[in-house]
């Protein structure tokens, strides 16, 4: 089967008053006006998102996955992920967007943003669901972030990276901790956890066995699968396996190969190996979610 009619995801730059910039702050009222009160369309960029839904109902789909959208729900999506934001009705809410050029500026290392575990190259990492509490510690973060990034006070990068760093610290009372109290344990459970993110990314075309990635660390499988399903409740298995689909998935829809070529360049030597991997892992045919896009043209086949 070859596509002729792939959907062609855009991939949006961060601007701010047609100039191309490392960070940026909307609410979500202001896009939704901007947009002409007209639902979002799928789309990717290469920066990071994190959406606050202060008071708003729908849907954000995230690289295929529907998550519901609810009051209090923060969403964070990393550079590459294809999402789309659906609201019923008029949003209230926050949109915070930086690059990885922002975060040097302001000297937050990348290895922060993995600690917090609250992004994720995969699709699988739920919103998050702040209390009242933690609603009112965002919203004097928030405010005073907006009134800097509208103004033009000396030092104003600095304080956007600073009250960026605290909001991210806030949401990360929120986030699902690691199922022990042994501070050593946890240490290292993350160090491994983030060795093994980076090696998935980097090798998961060739690499399609936990034993691949436990080598590498040296540690046995087992040992890798427990300290993963601890920190983020999935086995190493499962994270790779989502990762091999939803690269699958990427290519299926972005790209006009063959069955067959996406099949290879995701390392399986036999195409039907490919297709039985697939459906076991996503419940239906490969073949059968790209006829879901022909019919469908500009959605995501969920």
């Amino acid at each position: 089967m070859h596509l002729n009619n792939t959907i062609a995801i855009p991939s949006h730059d961060l601007m701010h008053n047609n100039q191309k910039v490392s960070f940026a702050f909307r609410t979500m009222e202001e896009i939704h006006e901007r947009n002409g009160n007209v639902p979002d369309s799928p789309h990717r960029h290469d920066y990071y998102t994190v959406l606050w839904a202060k008071n708003v109902c729908g849907q954000h789909i995230i690289d295929y996955q529907e998550f519901a959208i609810m009051p209090n729900y923060v969403f964070f999506v990393s550079p590459g992920q294809v999402h789309q934001v659906i609201t019923f009705g008029k949003p209230e809410g926050v949109v915070i967007m930086f690059t990885f050029e922002f975060l040097q500026q302001n000297h937050i290392s990348t290895d922060f943003i993995s600690d917090l575990g609250l992004f994720s190259c995969t699709s699988t990492t739920p919103p998050l669901l702040l209390n009242k509490q933690g609603s009112l510690a965002l919203s004097q973060i928030v405010e005073t972030m907006q009134e800097a990034f509208n103004g033009q006070t000396q030092y104003r990068t600095e304080v956007l990276g600073a009250y960026l760093k605290l909001f991210l610290i806030e949401c990360n009372k929120y986030a699902p901790g690691p199922g022990t109290d042994n501070t050593q344990s946890i240490q290292a459970g993350r160090s491994i956890l983030k060795r093994f993110r980076r090696s998935v990314e980097k090798n998961f075309r060739k690499w399609h066995k936990v034993s691949d990635y436990a080598g590498s660390l040296n540690i046995t499988s087992d040992y890798l699968n427990n300290v993963i399903k601890t920190a983020i409740g999935k086995t190493a298995k499962d994270f790779i396996q989502e990762r091999i689909i939803l690269e699958a998935k990427r290519l299926g829809i972005h790209t006009n190969l063959t069955n067959k070529e996406i099949a290879y360049q995701l390392g399986f030597d036999d195409p039907s190996h490919f297709s039985k991997f697939y459906k076991n892992i996503d419940k239906k045919a490969f073949s059968d979610f790209r006829t879901m896009l022909e019919k469908n043209p500009g959605q995501f086949p969920l």
